[in-house]
């Protein structure tokens, strides 16, 4: 079977690998280089935490269980697994924390509540405020580093014999009843059975190259829930094993030394085509919150600011499944894409290859032609909102 895998990120290039590991003849595509689009600007948080409906859980928690089982252990290893600490100081965020342990405990997820005392142990420097209502501890989340999974992932792809191709674009497709033509915009074709299409936010559009209708939001104003802010800091002398999710500012180790921030309040301001710059007013807003919440960072900078695009299907829930209007093409775009990747690839390429996964049934893209039950997603403004 000859099957082109359209993006190459961190969802396309394991669904290329796992595809050619079952004798596919692979073509991976991209109209840039592998991961620049929303792979190289996630926070990569690894995590099933607050995914709702419980399909959605089941569907995160699969993404987890295969990080986990898949990422090596020694210094090719991409995964962080020491865990995540969340503090609520309100009683709002309290009460949304207490609900969810208490979920996440019934269904065996690996929580529970601490004491200040006991995070000041798991976080040796970290400020705790006064006033802390509610501590948990998830045991088994996660972070990735995205570019060195993608980067596992490319070799085996080529390993098993996957082209890659990147800087090349599509421009349509002629398809008949049992073959493709997909066309590229240097002006050559390629032939192939099946297209699946791993753009991301680009899926809207990329769909509508074959007809078809896939409801993915795209960035329409500053602050929309497309997007978001991540500053970088440089190397600073914090011992941050985990991920901390505080009221004000989110941080996670982002290698070599440094931090990577977010702060959910400050997207409200988010623009892909204006990002500050170091030496911002943002820069020292993140700089301020981040030297309130741990210590040893009075010397720290921001380095960088990014604004990720996530990839948003209208409703919030993954979409997979093959396009109603074109069976040959297979679509994938979800906002829990590092999460998902190694469990996504293998099951896309398990129902391609004719085995059918249950697990996909509530998010077929055929849902929003009858479904209105779970409504619009937003944008959070705070630890605590769901």
């Amino acid at each position: 079977m000859k099957i082109a895998v359209v993006g190459a990120g961190v969802i396309g290039a394991t669904v290329a690998a796992r595809l050619a590991q079952r004798g596919a003849q692979v073509t991976l595509l991209d109209q840039a280089s592998a991961g620049s689009g929303t792979t190289s600007t996630s926070y990569a948080w690894v995590n099933s935490n607050g995914k709702e409906p419980p399909a959605y859980y089941q569907l995160n928690l699969a993404g987890l269980e295969a990080h986990t089982r898949m990422s090596p252990t020694d210094e090719s290893g991409w995964l962080g697994l020491g865990g995540h600490i969340e503090f609520a100081v309100d009683d709002h965020h309290r009460d949304n924390l207490a609900a969810r342990i208490s979920r996440l405990k019934a269904w065996n997820y690996g929580v529970e509540e601490i004491t200040p005392d006991q995070a000041k142990t798991l976080l040796p420097d970290i400020e705790l405020p006064e006033g802390v209502q509610l501590i948990a501890h998830y045991t088994r989340e996660g972070y990735a580093y995205p570019a060195k999974y993608l980067a596992h992932m490319l070799g085996e792809a080529r390993d098993a014999g996957a082209v890659i191709r990147t800087g090349t674009t599509v421009s349509g497709f002629n398809a008949d009843d049992d073959k493709v033509e997909v066309q590229l915009a240097d002006g050559t074709s390629l032939p192939v059975q099946k297209v699946v299409s791993a753009v991301g936010r680009w899926t809207r559009p990329f769909a509508a190259l074959a007809g078809a209708s896939v409801p993915v939001r795209e960035f329409a104003e500053p602050g929309d829930i497309v997007v978001g802010y991540l500053a970088v800091t440089n190397p600073v002398p914090v011992r941050l094993s985990r991920l901390i999710t505080s009221p004000w500012l989110n941080v996670r180790p982002a290698g070599g030394g440094r931090l990577m921030l977010q702060a959910l309040d400050l997207d409200i301001t988010a623009d892909p085509r204006n990002v500050p710059g170091p030496d911002s007013e943002l820069a020292q807003i993140f700089l301020e919150r981040l030297r309130s919440l741990l210590a040893n960072t009075e010397d720290a900078k921001i380095q960088e600011i990014l604004v990720g695009q996530r990839v948003m299907p209208e409703d919030g829930r993954t979409i997979v499944g093959p396009a109603p209007e074109a069976p040959w093409l297979y679509v994938v775009a979800t906002h829990s894409g590092v999460t998902l990747a190694p469990y996504l690839g293998e099951a896309i390429a398990a129902e391609i290859f004719g085995e059918k996964q249950e697990a996909f049934e509530e998010f077929r893209i055929e849902r929003f032609l009858t479904d209105s039950t779970y409504g619009q997603p937003y944008a959070p403004r705070k630890p605590g909102e769901q």
